[in-house]
């Protein structure tokens, strides 16, 4: 293998790049610009209940407590109500999300120190927001509860490292990151059979060129592209949706190129299957893009307790890079707590890279 002809591969691939507008977008931004969108999909956060009140007790003490449960916006009182069939009408029209139901003798139950229970009903046609609104809402009435003289007998605090707030955003960010960085890769595989598909590839059969400097000089270039395209990944995450970076950005990049390479070790074998760009860019998309928005870990943890979807789940490399992610952003980790994905990584990128050099013929055919 000779050196010598993998950089002009490598240099000619890097020229085709930077004067192709569209191919330029493709590897560099776009990964930006879908984390940008898609972000704004994926915020499972309930920023506003709706909630109907029907106060039995209609006390002092049951004003002062949705006084205190609505204060900062949150929830918001649309409607007062005076039977169950009522509230049943607003939440099947939808106006509200759920409903607080203080019963009579509220006051007097909670000032004797006895329990002073309160319901709660909630639209379980949207099952995010039901369980947001019941979580917050049974949050706001212990506090409002624990707020007076008489104290509490049982005392619970719960602490949410990492991501105190528990916004969905600071924890979907860093893992978007790895779907939409898989954009490098299918246009690696696109540049692949385009040459097959404009009748380039019949020049290069004619070339003393070599499989092997064919492959790399490509991989390297899109992967170095790949890498350029990080940059703006990361800053639209820290400085757009203000999600902290705790871990080392050089080692981020890092396991990037890692990252990279086991994608594009898959988009290499492709394109020694597929002879248009129009299926490839189908396979890579199949593969890659949609399986790793629902098995990914990215919403739900992996399912460990079933063996197929853990292998399914396991042979995509978007679930080591979820995983990868949000370690370095949320906790800051170094490479030994991530080591097993990165291993999983590295095989996945080294063993493509070799069946894709076994596989490659120059022939048409």
């Amino acid at each position: 293998m000779s050196p010598r002809r993998t950089l002009a591969i490598l240099r000619k691939e890097f020229r085709h790049i930077f004067r192709d507008l569209r191919l330029f977008f493709l590897v560099t931004v776009s990964p930006a610009f879908l984390l940008l969108l898609l972000a704004h999909l994926f915020v499972l956060d309930v920023q506003q209940i709706e909630m109907a009140v029907w106060d039995l007790d209609r006390s002092s003490l049951s004003r002062r407590m949705i006084a205190a449960l609505t204060a900062d916006g949150e929830f918001q009182v649309r409607a007062w109500v005076d039977s169950y069939a009522e509230l049943d009408r607003l939440l099947r029209a939808g106006r509200v999300d759920c409903g607080l139901v203080i019963p009579d003798g509220f006051a007097r139950q909670l000032e004797a120190g006895g329990p002073a229970p309160v319901e709660a009903v909630v639209d379980g046609s949207d099952p995010i927001a039901a369980i947001q609104a019941v979580f917050s809402l049974s949050q706001r009435v212990t506090a409002f509860a624990s707020a007076g003289s008489r104290p509490v007998l049982i005392d619970v605090r719960s602490e949410a490292w990492y991501n105190p707030a528990l916004k969905s955003l600071v924890s979907m960010v860093p893992g978007l990151a790895a779907i939409v960085l898989c954009m490098p890769a299918m246009a690696l595989a696109l540049a692949l059979t385009r040459e097959k598909e404009v009748g380039s590839f019949e020049s290069l059969i004619a070339t003393p060129v070599r499989g092997a400097e064919y492959l790399l000089g490509k991989l390297g270039a899109y992967l170095a592209c790949g890498l350029l395209g990080v940059l703006p990944v990361w800053l639209v995450a820290v400085l757009y949706f203000r999600v902290p970076f705790r871990g080392d950005f050089a080692l981020y990049l890092l396991l990037s190129a890692v990252y990279f390479l086991a994608e594009m070790g898959f988009s290499l074998i492709v394109a020694n299957f597929v002879r248009n760009q129009q299926t490839a860019m189908l396979l890579v998309l199949t593969v890659f893009f949609v399986p790793s928005f629902f098995i990914a870990g990215l919403i739900l943890p992996v399912d460990t307790h079933n063996l197929l979807s853990t292998l399914v789940s396991y042979a995509l490399p978007t679930t080591h890079f979820v995983a990868i992610s949000r370690g370095l952003f949320l906790k800051g980790v170094g490479p030994a707590p991530l080591q097993t994905h990165i291993l999983l990584l590295l095989g996945m990128g080294v063993g493509g890279l070799l069946l894709s050099l076994l596989l490659f013929r120059k022939r048409l055919g």
